[in-house]
């Protein structure tokens, strides 16, 4: 007999590929999608449930289905509507009624969990690499990550109080591709990336194609535990945008948020905190327990994940190199008056 999967978050891009990969599987039976919002795009034949999982009907659907497999995947990065609060009460306490009902559906033998890189934090303290049994140093008091981990320690909760359930959590890079929305994608489209003056973070990135792999081979494989899922290799910001053939502006980091105030100005991104620390020091993590664990190499490494996407949405300047030089003289222009300044300032003057 074949297996039953329920998805969450199949309104998304993840979601529904995941849901409509999973009707494919020969192993696999039934697919139960679920979602506040119906898809908008082909999930294939899985069943459609409009339901938030906030909601105690969760647990009654799992066990009537006889479900055995859940696949995490709507832990939002980012606010639907703008509201934070909204985020972290579908994250923290939509994810906390989704665990609890699986606790409570006996049939519930595997769970799939979408993390994030991002718990390991960004600091120049970092290792060159992360691996799966780092923490982060100092866990955020407020945003997404503070929902994160919060997850994460429920996840670790069910493997206690479950032991015979299989739970993987897959901590994922952050994502590239033309469908993905985010401040990092948001940025690549731009035909001027901003970029801290004296910073060079160090990127390492997960093409979506490859997300929506590691997803189903972490359903389908004897496998459990944390797992660090990344595309091969690492990419300066330097270099990112070169691949990109976009232009480079330097802007000075000044204290009290304004680098955060001029890079979502000039990028049109929305970023907090996090990604500010992100775009000053970056992130690698150690993939070893994906290819040996999981059994899995990414089809795209983080260059050309990143090559694909600007193929994907094209470039908003036709004829960059004209444009780069001005922009760069007035950013070389920029970078002086600053270095003089700080030279003013030691001295005292």
């Amino acid at each position: 007999m074949g297996s039953t999967v329920l998805v969450t978050g199949v309104a998304g891009y993840l979601g529904g590929r995941l849901a409509r990969e999973f009707c494919e599987c020969t192993d696999i039976d039934q697919v139960i999608g679920v979602d506040v919002a119906a898809p908008s795009m082909d999930i294939g034949d899985a069943e459609f449930v409009r339901m938030d999982i906030r909601s105690a009907v969760i647990a009654r659907i799992m066990t009537q289905a006889r479900v055995d497999t859940v696949v995490h995947t709507s832990v939002e990065s980012a606010p639907r509507g703008g509201s934070r609060t909204a985020q972290m009460e579908t994250n923290v306490l939509g994810t906390m009624q989704l665990l609890a009902a699986c606790q409570a559906t006996p049939t519930v033998r595997r769970i799939v969990v979408k993390s994030t890189g991002a718990v390991y934090g960004s600091s120049p303290r970092d290792p060159a690499m992360f691996t799966e049994d780092m923490a982060l140093r100092a866990p955020p008091k407020t945003g997404y990550i503070k929902d994160v981990l919060e997850i994460e320690g429920y996840v670790a909760g069910v493997t206690r109080r479950r032991p015979e359930v299989a739970v993987v959590v897959l901590r994922m890079a952050h994502l590239i591709g033309a469908n993905v929305e985010s401040p990092l994608t948001d940025f690549f489209r731009r035909a001027v990336i901003p970029m801290p003056f004296g910073y060079d973070a160090r990127l390492q990135l997960l093409h979506e194609d490859d997300a929506v792999a590691a997803l189903v081979r972490a359903t389908v494989a004897p496998v459990s535990g944390i797992i660090n899922v990344a595309g091969a290799g690492i990419l300066t910001l330097t270099q990112a945008i070169a691949v990109a053939r976009r232009i480079p502006l330097p802007v000075a980091p000044h204290r009290g948020g304004m680098l955060g105030r001029r890079v979502n100005r000039i990028s049109g991104a929305q970023v907090d905190g996090e990604e500010f620390e992100f775009l000053l020091w970056g992130r690698a993590l150690d993939t070893t327990r994906m290819r040996t664990l999981l059994g899995m190499e990414p089809a795209y490494t983080t260059r050309g994940a990143l090559e694909d996407f600007v193929a994907q949405v094209g470039n908003p300047i036709p004829n960059v190199g004209a444009a780069a030089g001005p922009v760069m003289d007035l950013a070389g222009g920029t970078a002086r008056l600053l270095l003089r300044r700080r030279g003013r300032e030691r001295k005292g003057g």
